[in-house]
């Protein structure tokens, strides 16, 4: 599952893809699929999943408490999907999706939320350059710089590509997960995270390095890459 990123106050929708990926296992089962219990579970920075909603069947549903108010689950025959409405800061975190079939217990992936306006003034994640025009195919180094006392304990860092007309930004790279599009260099004892970019035009865009700890998600404030047009 990919991330979702939306705007705060706005809508957030989490599938659970794990049904599809069970259906491209095992096509036999693909017509008669029917899920007689589900859950969701969330992940903070730091934190054990803890239970969101526990479902039996297409009627019985039980949330958990802390989730009671904003959270919906919608499901038919072969999905179970988790709604969140008026997404605020704290429900960032990693969402898991888990169903029952036949006997099998089956895991998402997971997907990463990151509500904007959880940023922190104390601790503001600052990035480099702001903007840069580059010629397509050349490289671009982008800097992250982490505060030392947020570097020094534990934390994972995003980072977030948004090009001209997409909804969301995709993940290019999770600390600890390498991109192939992503060359990360961090020096022992530094702060700073970079990433280096080997870019074509079709990667012009808004960047954007986040830095999850402690239950909360700090943004830097974005770089813009443009490219030079061809003569």
């Amino acid at each position: 599952m990919g991330p979702v990123v939306p705007d705060k106050g706005t809508k957030a929708l989490i599938r659970g893809t794990a049904i599809n990926r069970w259906h491209a296992a095992d096509h036999r089962h693909a017509r008669v699929l029917y899920i007689p219990a589900g859950g969701w579970y969330k992940q903070s920075v730091g934190q054990k999943p803890i239970p969101i909603v526990a479902s039996l069947y297409y009627s019985i549903q039980t949330f958990h408490s802390g989730f009671t108010r904003r959270f919906n689950v919608s499901r038919d025959h072969n999905s179970f999907d988790l709604h969140i409405f008026r997404a605020e800061p704290s429900d960032s975190g990693t969402y898991y999706c888990v169903v029952t079939f036949n006997f099998k217990t089956l895991f998402g992936d997971g997907t990463v939320l990151i509500v904007d306006g959880a940023k922190s003034s104390d601790n503001a994640i600052q990035q480099l350059p702001i903007s840069t025009f580059l010629q397509t195919g050349e490289n671009v180094n982008l800097q992250c710089t982490v505060p030392a006392e947020i570097c020094a304990g534990e934390h994972s860092v995003y980072w977030f590509r948004q090009g001209s007309g997409e909804s969301h930004p995709g993940i290019i790279y999770t600390h600890g997960n390498r991109s192939d599009q992503c060359e990360k260099r961090s020096e022992a004892g530094s702060p700073t995270q970079s990433c280096v970019y080997h870019l074509s035009s079709s990667d012009a865009g808004t960047y954007y390095c986040a830095v999850a700890t402690c239950g909360q998600i700090l943004y830097g404030n974005g770089t813009q890459l443009l490219f030079h047009a061809k003569a």
